[in-house]
């Protein structure tokens, strides 16, 4: 009688603990995907370094290349209990190869955009935040405007409970002052990026955006539509997010196909919750 009951109380003690292994498990799952929908949100209170690297193929008659590295730290400042900062910092690495039929190779940095959003700690399902948005001249004379720029960045992004994000970033860059360019023309440039994405139970992210530039001065739309798909990891007690995508043009400079064809994307993004 002793033993059959033995082994009754073992095998439900192995049934409760496998539950209990089960729960933490979903549980752990639950929360990389929370932390993966973070990611999707650009003010998502929410410590991120993304490295994401780009390469673009078939710029012009040379069918020239570009290789982009994008270093684009994200910081949230909590000004108040109801108000956060969101510094979003974009430094591009690049070389470069036959672009134009008058450029060669070029090698260094490009400029680095820096916006601050002012957006509410708990948005709930409505996120808008706005603020400031700054060009800094880090490029080298190849690769940079040579000016100094500012101009409003705003943010409008609706989250549902089933996992997707959708909405619209965008921002405006007028130039204001030289940085030593000489001749170089001004700067007055709009950036639109509306974006949708939905992240699984499983913390893996589908995403689509279109990060479109339109230039003032000559009137020129530059359009690349991305899709991409990424998941988060955890390397210890490291979350990392890994991803790579593919992008299409859809609007390309008729006169001497300014814009590239097609570019491949890999990111990996570090995060750091508060």
């Amino acid at each position: 009688m002793i033993r059959p009951v033995a082994r009754f109380l073992g095998g439900l003690a192995a049934v409760l603990v496998g539950c209990a292994l089960a729960a933490s498990t979903a549980k752990a799952q639950e929360s990389d995907a929370d932390v993966a929908k973070k990611l999707s949100n650009p003010v998502a209170s929410l410590i991120s370094v993304p490295f994401q690297g780009n390469y673009d193929c078939c710029f012009g008659p040379l069918n020239g290349g570009r290789y982009t590295l994008n270093i684009q730290p994200v910081i949230p400042f909590a000004l108040s209990d109801n108000w956060n900062l969101i510094l979003r910092t974009i430094v591009p690495v690049i070389h470069q190869n036959r672009t134009s039929p008058t450029n060669g190779a070029a090698d260094g940095l490009g400029d680095t955009t820096q916006s601050f959003f002012l957006s509410p700690q708990m948005p709930g399902g409505l996120i808008l935040a706005a603020g400031p948005a700054f060009l800094w001249p880090t490029g080298t004379s190849e690769l940079g405007t040579l000016k100094w720029g500012a101009g409003p960045t705003v943010l409008i992004a609706k989250q549902t409970p089933g996992g997707y994000i959708y909405g619209v970033l965008a921002n405006h860059i007028w130039s204001f002052a030289d940085a030593g360019g000489g001749n170089r023309p001004n700067v007055s440039s709009t950036f639109v990026q509306p974006f949708l994405s939905w992240t699984s139970p499983t913390a893996t992210t589908l995403s689509i955006n279109s990060e479109s530039t339109y230039n003032w001065q000559d009137g020129q739309w530059s359009i690349p539509i991305n899709m991409s798909v990424s998941h988060l990891y955890k390397f210890g007690t490291q979350r990392v997010s890994l991803g790579a995508g593919v992008k299409i043009y859809a609007a390309r400079d008729a006169v001497g196909a300014a814009d590239p064809a097609w570019g491949l994307r890999l990111i990996a993004t570090f995060v750091f919750p508060k």
